[in-house]
């Protein structure tokens, strides 16, 4: 495969990842902040909507970091290995984990936008929770595929 279709798409994650790094930096503690000042009696609201966003921050950056793992072994024509698989399979894990840490934060985000009067936030939230499934299912099938192909080979060269 050509070098220069895999380096657009290392370069794509690179663009995903910086604007996450900035929300995480810049907005994060402002939403934490926000929270606390809608609901000032449960001051600890801020400390929780923002160890949850951040959290949901850590598989999102390893299944980036997994995917550019997974363009580097196209380069090196090790496509069809099971370390390709591995990768695929640790995206699917994040995958979950970040829906998961979603589902957890969704009663916040509930309260947030029940106070707020904005259903856009709870709409935002399945939005990623339902993104994120998405993500893990069609990773999950290329991880089936994937070995199922390197099945195909390791018994075709055995027969030749």
């Amino acid at each position: 495969m050509k070098r220069g279709s895999t380096l657009f798409l290392k370069a794509a994650l690179f663009l995903i990842g910086l604007p996450v790094l900035a929300l995480c930096i810049f907005l994060l503690p402002e939403i934490g902040n926000y929270a606390a000042e809608l609901y000032p009696d449960y001051a600890y609201l801020e400390y929780l909507v923002d160890l949850d966003l951040l959290a949901t921050a850590i598989p999102f950056y390893m299944a980036l970091y997994q995917a550019f793992k997974l363009l580097n072994y196209i380069d090196k024509n090790e496509a069809f290995s099971a370390l390709s698989v591995r990768a695929l399979q640790k995206i699917k894990y994040c995958a979950i984990a970040f829906s998961g840490l979603y589902v957890v934060g969704m009663p916040l985000f509930y309260l947030l936008g029940e106070k707020d009067d904005a259903p856009g936030i709870i709409v935002i939230g399945m939005v990623m929770i339902v993104a994120s499934l998405v993500i893990a299912v069609f990773a999950a099938v290329l991880q089936m595929l994937l070995q199922e192909a390197i099945d195909i080979k390791s018994e075709n060269d055995l027969t030749v």
